[in-house]
């Protein structure tokens, strides 16, 4: 703890004398050298400086020289912002800024907006979007300004627009585990007042793990590609056209996590930390990953003179599918009738082939404290038997298919001032309606693959034995309005206000059928007989936004303040999901004993609420040679929602729960110097502190952090742009990032009971029940830097650079999923070394 509080001291010491993002963040692309930089944080142009809030940016010239493309590289160089993508499918991202995160199978909370369009799809967040130009990073509530799905903040995304020449440009870049990666575009006018951009983007990578059993690299390989196209017209003096299609396609790997268990008293490796576990991976199912995602808008913008009208609409398509191994072997779901299968076909078939896979893979090195004995009862039975662990090497952990697919079409109708006065606003309406599919499905490994298919019936090659299936419907309706007046010379106030209604449905799609393997219904919240009912549920909800500029004697410096309401709507599990839990997890007496979990899961959840406030101060010093941004802020989060993950010997379960109340409150600070021309430092430290006030879904969290939070992050770096020859500059970059400790449930320095504590007493003879407990004190991620370098030169229309990221060859996990009941967590590593060459070339 000492060592961390030097660290971070020292850190902020050394960032009072040079540091970046939010306002400083300019500074990267030679504002500091007298260019403006001009954003779009309230929906109007305005100079940076001039925003009452903190706000990160990345130019064009930035993104080149930082390499940054996506999501994941802009959140590594803001302040109080973290992500977690790609762990379980590449659609499934969560960004947390200042302790609000976007939870699993929930909305976002982060909107994306590109060229002025909301995208509405959370698998688009960590995706490219065409050839960049421009990225802005806001915090705190935007949903007034930028609408649905903005409660924590909002990425603006401004995009190439055609011009009236001829230009284009190629980049490239091969690194260590053949990865490859390139981009292209070409911008064209096509006559008078019109023009086309077409870009493409192309990643390769076989990743930095092997399956050790298949002998593959199919853990975290990778590819995708993607096409944008843009058309630009003018329609008369005063009408302007905007129209972008995108099509994408990515195939991989998928589920990249192993297992740790966290049971101190059967000691060893039953008894783990997440940060000291070697990642192995053996699985006897190469895991995939499919995703397909298109989208295509059109905008019309028309000057009135006085006003301007924009109107938009967007039709977006995204389907993802993942396989991989299942979960839940050691509580022997598909392996003997003694626990309460059936005597059937399926069932033989499913015990002989977890029997054979066994015995042929006897004394295969599994993780420990797993081992594959001659028997596939496992060690908690059968002293004899194996300890398997979820991806195992064998069938007897079944197989998974999970399925995601969603259509949405959207629109917004907007009216704006458009003059100089002191007053500027806008009033506009937003409709959406989605259609999203969502199925999570169990199925017996005989050895024979994985069908893609949700439901397959007794005596397929991979009968189905749990299923969750779900059509989900939301039709989306706002009205939104906003006015910001100029006062004086030195002080401005501004107001937005938006309503939304949510209406959501959802049907079940689950057959009224048993598990081949059990007996039992195949999903629990089915009746004896019938089906799952509809259920349908409104949600709204008022969101404004209030904020102050005042500039003492009507000079640069800022002092602003800023208050605002943030909303996410609720919404539905997958039915079934809370008889599931009270079935296995409270008080229940089931095949495999008793266990009060004392966790609370419903089949619906709440919606999200947040208020926001933040003050601060932004300014510049020695001339501009040093520019600063400090800043405060407050959030009381209501009903947070909360993704968990659920495994036993019903097998697995994906729900979002409610934390009551969540408090958080920190401070940042931002400071760049210009050390000479051409010579920059900057850096930034944010502190943030959190804590659960209340939480009915497991009342004893109280008191506990925010999940996924980190107490602090800090970014140090510095850049160097100077001439070698009058054609040729030197380029050399740096930046350091150091993420602090990170929780990533709301049950943390805890001891649990787990399915353990009701198994291990009937195998080790009275043994007490506490012997089961889990202590998920070891599931937090401790504190890590990551150092990024890069150097190169760079001509008029050339350039070419070594660049190695986590220089270090830092390791670190990338997220910790505790199962809580299961005694353990899923835990997925962070990137390695990566070291290539990069060469670019545009006309």
């Amino acid at each position: 703890m000492l060592k961390t509080r030097s660290l971070l001291f020292a850190s902020i010491a050394f960032s009072s004398l040079a540091t970046v993002p939010s306002y400083a963040q300019e500074a990267n692309d030679g504002a500091s050298d007298g260019e403006e930089i001009i954003v779009t944080a309230r929906r109007q142009d305005e100079r940076l400086q001039d925003v009452p809030a903190s706000v990160t940016v990345l130019t064009a010239d930035a993104l080149q020289k930082t390499g940054a493309d996506k999501a994941q590289d802009f959140v590594q160089l803001t302040p109080g912002v973290t992500i977690v993508t790609g762990t379980a499918e590449a659609g499934d991202t969560q960004i947390n800024i200042r302790g609000i995160n976007g939870a699993r199978d929930a909305e976002s909370s982060i909107a994306l907006v590109v060229d002025g369009i909301l995208k509405t799809n959370t698998a688009q967040l960590n995706q490219t979007q065409g050839t960049l130009r421009q990225i802005e990073i806001l915090k705190g509530p935007q949903g007034a300004l930028y609408g649905r799905n903005a409660a924590a903040g909002a990425i603006v995304v401004q995009t190439l627009k055609p011009g009236d020449t001829l230009e284009g440009a190629v980049r490239a870049s091969y690194a260590n585990e053949k990865t490859m990666e390139a981009t292209a575009h070409i911008s064209t006018p096509i006559g008078e007042g019109a023009g086309v951009v077409l870009s493409g983007y192309y990643r390769k990578t076989d990743g930095f793990y092997r399956n050790l059993f298949l002998d593959r690299k199919v853990v975290d390989d990778q590819k995708v590609w993607s096409v944008d196209g843009r058309f630009v017209a003018q329609l008369g003096d005063s009408t302007d056209l905007d129209v972008k299609a995108r099509y994408s396609k990515l195939s991989g790997a998928s589920i990249n996590f192993n297992a740790a268990f966290h049971l101190p008293a059967l000691g060893g490796a039953f008894n783990e930390d997440v940060d000291d576990h070697p990642f192995r991976y053996y699985s006897n199912i190469r895991p995939t990953n499919d995703q397909k995602s298109f989208d295509a808008s059109i905008k019309l913008e028309h000057d009135f003179g006085s006003t301007k009208l924009t109107a938009w609409a967007l039709y977006s398509d995204v389907d993802q599918s993942l396989t991989a191994d299942g979960t839940s072997a050691d509580f022997a779901r598909y392996i003997s009738p003694a626990f309460g299968a059936p005597a059937n076909p399926t069932n033989l078939a499913v015990q002989s082939a977890c029997f054979t896979s066994t015995t042929a893979n006897t004394g295969f090195p599994v993780n420990p404290p797993g081992v594959i004995g001659a028997i596939p009862v496992p060690f908690i039975f059968d002293f004899s038997g194996s300890t398997f662990g979820p991806y195992s090497p064998t069938t007897c952990d079944g197989t998974q298919l999970q399925v995601r697919n969603q259509k949405d079409i959207s629109g917004e109708i907007r009216l704006a001032s458009n003059g100089d006065g002191p007053l500027s606003w806008q009033v506009g309406a937003y409709a959406l309606h989605i259609d999203r599919s969502v199925g999570v499905s169990l199925g017996a490994d005989l050895g024979s693959g994985i069908l893609p298919t949700l439901y397959n019936a007794p005596g397929s090659t991979n009968p189905t034995s749990q299923l969750y299936s779900d059509k989900f419907k939301t039709d989306v309706y706002a009205v939104f309005g906003s006015a910001d007046y100029e006062v004086s010379d030195s002080f401005k106030i501004g107001a937005a206000l938006r309503y939304d209604v949510e209406d959501r449905n959802v049907s079940n799609r689950v057959p009224n059928v048993n598990d081949p393997i059990t007996g039992t219904k195949i999903n629990p919240g089915l009746p004896t007989t019938g089906t799952i009912p509809d259920k349908n549920a409104t949600f709204k909800q008022i969101q404004p936004k209030i904020s102050l500029s005042w500039k003492p004697g009507g000079g640069d410096t800022n002092i602003y303040a800023n208050w605002g309401i943030g909303f996410k709507s609720g919404g539905f599990n997958n039915q079934g999901a809370s008889a599931t839990i009270n079935q296995f997890f409270n008080n229940t007496t089931g095949a495999f004993g008793t266990i009060d979990a004392d966790v609370f899961i419903n089949d619906d959840y709440r919606k999200e609420k947040s208020s926001s406030f933040e003050a601060g101060v932004k300014g510049s010093l020695l001339d501009g040679r040093v520019t600063y941004d400090v800043a405060g802020y407050y959030t009381r989060i209501t009903d947070m929602q909360f993704f968990e993950f659920f495994v036993g010997s019903f097998g697995l379960l994906r729900v979002v729960s409610n934390v009551d109340r969540v408090d958080v409150k920190g401070a940042e600070l931002n400071l760049t110097g210009r050390i000479i021309d051409g010579w920059k430092v900057f850096g930034s430290v944010n502190v943030t502190d959190s804590e659960i006030k209340k939480n009915s879904s497991r009342p004893y969290t109280v008191g506990n952090k925010s999940p996924y939070t980190a107490d602090y992050t800090i970014n140090l770096g510095t850049q160097i742009d100077a001439p070698l020859t009058d054609s040729i500059d030197l380029l050399l970059r740096a930046d350091y990032r150091i993420t602090g400790d990170t929780w990533f449930h709301t049950v943390q320095d805890q001891s649990r009971p787990t399915v353990f504590s009701a198994l291990l007493p009937a195998s080790l003879f009275a043994a007490p029940p506490i012997a089961g407990n889990g202590d998920y004190g070891a599931a937090k991620r401790d504190a890590f830097g990551v150092l990024n370098l890069r150097a190169g030169l760079e001509g008029a229309n050339w350039n070419i650079s070594v660049f190695a990221d986590n220089m270090l060859d830092r390791k670190y996990i990338a997220e910790a999923i505790p199962a809580i009941e299961f005694g353990g967590s899923f835990i997925s590593p962070g990137g390695r070394r990566l070291i290539g060459v990069e060469a670019g070339f545009k006309f």
